[in-house]
């Protein structure tokens, strides 16, 4: 028996109705379920779930959407706002645009073969950009008479060229610029191969082509700008966070890793524009599966609103015809692969492929000739598409958006390009490519002069280029503009803040308790109190910093719905508070850097300056978010990097994942990091004073690191005369009193410099050797600055020479210097070739482990008994010891010659 309203095994979609309690009836509605979710192109399950919705919606009852809808356009036609641009103009533009992104790409590498370039991510997302540009992205200027810090765009690192080319219509960058694409050493302009900010400082804001820094980096954003506001520092409600992302780097986990934090703090502020064109760099994302379907179950599962862009309108005449369903089941059962292929094929294939499954989808084509199938465009090349999910994602009400825009990667570069698997390498086209794509873009180029590709820029006075600024200017002026330095000059904290970490301190304190109360104090000062900003990634009460809890509060978008169970039982509890202070992260160090990189750009991107001061286990800093850190110093970001329990052997339970002996030497690596390795209270604060007066009043491009320990020892005072020494490097810490004829030098860093006292004091006693000790705050540091005169010395060989601070430093005195550290002996070893004598480095080469600090020393060999028989050999060498002497030393210190090498093991 048909179900009521429709036949049992047709194709009608009415909605079948359940005829109770008769099995066979029972079996024929569900055979009926069957036929109409088959011709609709879906299951029974997705068919029975709409239906629910549909009941739910009739009833006003409120049922969240399924994960997964139809592979079709998120937004219908009739909902579509109207466009409100000139089309015609807008797609010369476009064209121009299009061409010059080429060209500076095409005359780079035909004169300079490899130099390398990209023209296909730009070719796949110039709509997406150029609505953007014409009709949302905001600049830095005032907007209808109100002033705004304008809108924060994360451009796709490979489409560069296309940002560059729209910059040279604006009469921002002149040919020779972008005839010197990739070529910044010499003396000539030239532009960097992506957006980065160290190299066009007045021009990138933010660095993004190492994949997924810039989706992670974006939330981050946005989230700052939150905190700004709700801190009361500086209004940012109309600006808005843009991340241009492709499919492929989805892959990455920082750029899917943080989606629940955007959704959480409900970022209506935040769109993510990802240009799904199915082809990462080697083939397809997806070449079995859907790469869209796939990214809309995430972002839609993480609370994100979610908008596809698949088809253009040239499909929306077929949809709409599509009565029984059947295009749209086609357009779900597709697979990523196969849409590539219909990319490189001709139209009679895709007729036979794609519609050919039916006769009925072929009838649905039939007014259509092969070529007009061909040209069938996908959603993420029409501007209309792309204005309505760009009006709906700026308009969402509580939640951040992604739209995934459906693109074919070399769009409009010819068959040689487009979704070639070939296309992300190729850099050049031929001349018959070039005639094409010039006749495609209708563009005066003249046949005479294809060959050598040249820019093409229509007159100042011309429609294009007046229509161009007129929409720049309508959106608060061009955009990417970066603000090269900060107008508020910071009233920095007086000496007196310091004062009492100069003196001896009563009973003992780690430098990471010290930390902690420098912060504190910093936090209560009235001139950049309110600027400072803790960052935690879920640890703050390892590091002694939990009273920042009840005192300045935990940023919160939504404030504190709960009472802390640890209110009540003490002065101390978990107070999260909308205007709250500290960004404690929870448990990642990737997302707490993004927060850094954020706050360390504030003086740029908000013309507010603030201070992050970033706190973590040493070993997950520069080793799990070394790429984070180096894209910050192409941000030019200013503040300070603290990694607390640092050194193999001070964190002494937690074993080889834990102990870090080697972040100093990662961070050697990083050309505007200066870093410091701290024994005492004293010099961490010389230092953290310095480093505020060379970021934030002298302007200084850097941010600094500092390692930070949890061994407790006794704080000493501040030597007379020692401040440029600490901050330069090294500084003579105790002088012996009276050196004997067998005298060493003795280097010493952050916890081990207590090792090294005991074995000054051990050489004295047992074997006669007297010692000065010095304090390394820096090897690298006196590595830069010996290098630097080096240079000077090889290029300016009549100048006098310069000799660098540690050969001068060590100059006057004598013995053998023994260097020991918590780090790796390749730290020490940066200064080698500078020490005028003989130098031995000690440190924790190898894995760590779990065991006691002594056991552990010993076993690295930078306890105090082989500090002091490193010096007694150092004297054999020297001819003022035997080896009798050491050998019987070994005895005496119980060192075992026989145990294995730990940096085997």
């Amino acid at each position: 028996m048909p179900a009521a309203g429709g036949k049992r095994r047709g194709v009608s979609t009415h909605h079948p109705e359940p005829l109770d309690q008769d099995p066979i009836e029972t079996r024929e509605w569900l055979e009926s379920i069957d036929a109409v979710a088959a011709a609709r192109g879906g299951t029974r399950a997705s068919y029975l779930l709409q239906r629910v919705l549909e009941h739910a919606r009739a009833r006003g009852t409120r049922i969240d959407a399924p994960l997964v809808t139809d592979y079709v356009n998120t937004i219908a036609p009739e909902a579509e706002p109207p466009y409100p641009g000139d089309v015609e103009i807008e797609r010369r533009i476009r064209r121009i645009v299009r061409w010059n992104a080429m060209a500076m790409v095409q005359r780079a590498n035909k004169r300079f073969a490899g130099l390398g370039g990209h023209l296909s991510t730009y070719a796949s997302s110039a709509s997406l950009y150029e609505v953007g540009f014409n009709h949302f992205f905001k600049g830095p200027g005032p907007i209808n008479g109100e002033s705004s810090h304008g809108d924060f765009i994360y451009y796709q690192g490979h489409a560069a060229p296309g940002v560059y080319s729209r910059a040279f219509l604006e009469g921002r960058l002149e040919a020779d610029q972008l005839d010197h694409f990739r070529r910044e050493a010499g003396v000539q302009p030239g532009l960097s191969s992506y957006p980065h900010p160290r190299l066009m400082p007045d021009f990138w804001q933010f660095p993004t082509v190492s994949m997924g820094i810039g989706p992670l980096s974006a939330i981050y954003q946005a989230r700052f700008l939150r905190y700004m506001h709700n801190r009361g520092l500086t209004d940012t409600s109309k600006s808005h966070v843009w991340a241009y992302l492709g499919d492929g780097e989805c892959d990455e986990p920082e750029s899917l890793g943080q989606l629940a934090l955007a959704a959480r703090d409900e970022l209506n502020n935040l769109t993510f524009v990802i240009n799904c064109n199915l082809q990462r760099l080697d083939g397809p994302v997806r070449g079995n599966s859907k790469i869209v379907q796939e990214l809309e179950g995430v972002f839609r599962g993480a609370g994100w609103n979610v908008i596809k862009v698949i088809w253009s309108e040239d499909w929306d005449e077929l949809l709409a015809n599509d009565k029984d369903g059947l295009l749209r089941r086609r357009m779900n059962e597709v697979v990523d692969g196969q849409f590539q292929k219909y990319t490189v094929s001709d139209g009679a294939y895709i007729r036979k492929d794609f519609f050919g499954t039916d006769p009925r989808l072929l009838q649905l084509v039939s007014h259509l000739s092969d070529e007009q199938i061909v040209r069938l465009r996908r959603g993420g090349h029409s501007h209309t598409k792309i204005h309505a999910a760009y009006k709906a994602a700026v308009t969402s009400e509580s939640k951040p958006t992604c739209i995934l825009a459906h693109t074919v990667k070399g769009w409009t570069l010819g068959s040689n390009f487009e979704g070639s698997n070939l296309t992300h390498q190729k850099k050049k086209m031929d001349l018959s490519d070039l005639k094409a794509f010039r006749d495609l873009l209708q563009l005066p180029v003249p046949d005479s002069q294809l060959e050598e590709a040249p820019f093409y820029r229509p007159a100042p006075n011309s429609p294009e280029v007046q229509y161009l600024l007129e929409r720049r200017q309508a959106l608060g002026g061009v955009i990417p503009v970066r603000r090269a330095s900060t107008q508020v000059q910071l009233d920095l904290p007086k000496d007196d803040v310091y004062a009492e970490y100069m003196s001896a301190t009563k009973g003992e304190a780690s430098t990471t308790m010290v930390f902690a109360r420098i912060l504190g104090r910093l936090l209560r000062d009235k001139g950049i109190g309110k600027r400072i900003v803790p960052i935690v990634p879920d640890e703050a009460r390892t590091f002694g910093m939990d009273p920042l809890f009840s005192q300045i509060g935990i940023y919160s978008s939504k404030g504190q719905l709960y009472e802390p169970a640890d209110k009540g039982k003490g002065l101390l509890y978990y107070k999260e508070a909308k205007n709250g202070q500290v960004l404690e992260e929870g448990i990642t160090e990737a997302g707490s850097m993004a927060s850094f990189t954020a706050a360390a750009m504030s003086y740029s991107t908000l013309g507010e300056p603030m201070i992050p001061f970033y706190i973590f286990y040493s070993m997950f800093g520069f080793q799990r978010t070394g790429d984070q850190m180096w894209a910050c110093c192409d941000a030019m970001g200013k503040g300070f990097v603290l990694g607390a329990t640092a050194g193999r052997t001070t964190l002494n339970g937690e074993g080889l994942q834990h102990e870090d002996g080697h972040s100093l030497l990662l961070a050697a690596t990083y050309p505007s990091i200066v870093s410091y390795d701290v024994s005492f209270a004293y010099e961490l604060a010389i230092i953290i004073k310095d480093g505020l007066k060379r970021m934030y009043q002298d302007n200084e491009n850097i941010y600094y690191y500092i390692t930070l320990q949890n061994e407790d020892y006794a704080m000493p005072a501040k030597p007379e005369g020692v401040d440029e020494g600490i901050l330069r490097g090294m500084y003579l810490f105790q002088k012996a009193a009276k050196p004997g004829k067998k005298h060493v030098q003795l280097f010493g860093s952050g916890s081990i410099m207590q090792q090294v006292l005991r074995a000054r004091d051990l050489l004295a006693e047992r074997f006669g050797v007297t010692a000065d000790v010095w304090g390394v705050t820096s090897y690298q540091e006196l590595r830069r600055e010996a290098v630097r005169c080096e240079r000077h010395n090889r290029l300016q060989p009549e100048a006098q020479a310069q000799v660098p601070y540690v050969t001068r430093m060590l100059q006057d005195t004598q013995g053998p210097v023994i260097a020991a550290s918590d780090y790796m002996s390749l730290v020490q070893d940066q200064i080698t070739r500078w020490v005028p004598r003989r130098y031995i480095a000690l440190g924790t080469d190898g894995f760590g482990m779990s065991d006691t600090r002594e056991s552990l020393r010993r076993h690295f060999e930078v306890d105090a008994e082989c500090i002091a028989l490193a010096a007694l050999d150092a004297l054999r060498q020297d001819g003022v010891l035997t080896a009798k002497v050491v050998t019987e030393a070994m005895a005496t210190l119980g060192v075992d010659p026989l145990k294995p090498n730990p940096a085997d093991t």
